[in-house]
């Protein structure tokens, strides 16, 4: 990069107020990324094919998946191809092919090269089960232009900061029956133990998005919870767990080993049905209402489908698999967060400063409040970066073939975007493995954009990523301001896992005591 064009982004920059450090770096990455990519350019004088690209033989994948790692390994795996093969390899999940991405420039490259109506990966047995079944596709499945209408729908009531801030008081509503039940529990535990957070947790996050999309509550934080929720809890984590298994697995074997297939589609039965019962209980309350001539004002989010004139089998589909997309990432994170604070008591200690520092007086705060607590965001942004809820992605480019890292993909080849992988880099992040929220504070944070986007980038980023950094931020702030959070004197450190999402792979239990 040369000093006059450093000269004048700078000067450019400060005219707009922004620091220009962090993105002259990027742009010199880009710079030296350029000349490398030439430089193998001229050595190679054409790009290479996939049949050149390195990876692991069939029978080798196969024994790393279900043999030695087992599938709750996966997000390993991706560090393991980085580490044999460099920056890009192929390998074959089951009848798959796919392209392993571990660098975030050439995330960047791929998601550049998306198009209008970015496909995220086939999830086929998810389609195939909905196709069986005569179910519409949600924004989860759903591909081209019958996506982009709903999500352009959603997007003015989920992406919107305004639109968002105005479920704080609803999500706090939730918020404090956690806390409450958070108190009762510690209670019935001399020590003050609560064991195996994340399933409070998973019961939160449902009630969390429950009131978003239907404005009523389903009894999750209750002393006693309705059968029919833990079932529909139970329904999901099966689900995602029978989800890799009948995607490694080629059509015709459903017939010989069917147990994986009909597991798979009972989970779903139920969760369909489960949500179907919500949405349609939900719309004839409105409708009595109606008849009896009284004004409504739905601000949920079910009520803007259903008004749009979105079909009902549209509205079914989107609603359930919003459900259970809501649920993961807020059990998941949460309870990476108090584990993490449990364990640096400083950083817990300085969040409860801001926190309060910002509330005053006040008891509860709101969207406004948690706006302006730097070190939140970044305590949330290090615990994602640390556990991904979703550690891989996928894009599927079916318009053309592209140009990435030097080789030529062709069209609808699967590409894994290698999440985790680039999110634990120490030439992206140092001391990769250790939990730093400081590393955020900073204007010049020193990593490439791409090195950890958790909620993913571009038109297929996660739609709800503002209502759960807002209900993570409710929560958080309340929780550190009624307890001190602890590691269990008797318990060790926990790993996470691949179930689908990224989980805690055994439960993490707490010591909360009262403030």
């Amino acid at each position: 990069m040369t000093l006059n064009f450093r000269v004048m982004l700078q000067q450019a920059l400060k005219v707009s107020g922004r620091s220009a450090s962090p993105l002259l770096k990027w742009m010199e990455r880009c710079v030296e990324g350029i000349s490398v990519g030439c430089a193998k350019h001229n050595d190679h004088h054409q790009l290479r094919t996939l049949e050149e690209m390195p990876g692991p033989s069939l029978f080798s994948f196969a024994w790393d998946l279900f043999g030695k790692r087992g599938l709750s390994r996966l997000h390993e795996l991706q560090l393991d191809g980085r580490k044999r093969y460099g920056p890009m390899w192929k390998a074959s999940f089951g009848p798959i092919l796919t392209v392993h991405v571990a660098e975030p420039e050439l995330i960047e490259q791929v998601l550049r090269q998306e198009g209008q109506h970015p496909m995220r990966s086939d999830l086929s047995s998810w389609k195939d089960y909905r196709n069986l079944r005569g179910h519409g596709y949600g924004l989860l499945t759903a591909e081209g232009e019958e996506w982009q209408s709903v999500r352009s729908l959603l997007g003015k009531h989920m992406l919107r900061p305004k639109a968002v801030e105005t479920y704080d008081g609803t999500l706090n509503g939730v918020v404090t029956e956690l806390v409450n039940k958070l108190h009762t529990r510690r209670q019935q535990n001399p020590r003050g133990i609560i064991s195996d957070i994340s399933a409070e947790f998973y019961r939160f996050g449902l009630e969390g998005i429950s009131s978003v999309l239907f404005n009523s509550r389903l009894g999750c934080l209750e002393a006693v919870v309705p059968m029919e929720t833990e079932r529909f809890i139970q329904s999901i984590n099966t689900m995602f767990v029978m989800t890799l298994l009948t995607m490694a697995m080629p059509r015709w074997m459903h017939q010989l080993f069917p147990k994986p297939w009909d597991t798979f589609c009972q989970c779903w039965d139920y969760m369909f049905k489960f949500a179907k019962g919500h949405i349609d209980q939900r719309l004839e309350k409105e409708a009595e209402k109606v008849a009896r001539g009284e004004e409504i004002e739905g601000r949920y989010l079910t009520y803007f489908l259903s008004r749009a004139g979105v079909p009902m089998k549209s509205v079914y589909s989107n609603v359930t698999e919003l459900l259970l997309a809501g649920v993961d990432t807020i059990s998941s994170t949460l309870s990476w967060s108090l584990y993490e604070l449990s364990r640096h008591p400083d950083v817990q200690e300085s969040l409860r400063v801001e926190v309060q520092s910002v509330l005053g007086d006040k008891l509860v705060p709101g969207a406004a409040d948690v706006a302006r607590m730097p070190l939140m965001k970044a305590v949330v942004k290090e615990v994602l970066r640390l556990y991904p809820v979703i550690p891989a992605n996928a894009r599927v480019i079916t318009g053309r073939d592209i140009k990435v890292g030097g080789y030529l993909i062709p069209k609808n080849t699967l590409i894994t975007l290698c999440h985790f992988a680039t999110s634990r880099d120490p030439a992206q992040f140092p001391d990769p493995d250790s939990f730093v929220p400081q590393r955020w504070l900073t204007r010049d944070e020193g990593h490439h954009p791409y090195a950890s986007v958790p909620f993913g980038v571009g038109k297929r980023s996660c739609i709800g990523r503002r209502i759960a950094e807002l209900e993570l931020y409710l929560a958080i702030a309340r929780i550190v301001t009624h307890f001190d959070v602890k590691p269990d004197p008797e318990g060790g450190a926990v790993r996470p896992m691949t179930r689908t999402l990224l989980v805690p792979e055994s439960e993490i239990n707490l010591q909360f005591v009262e403030r």
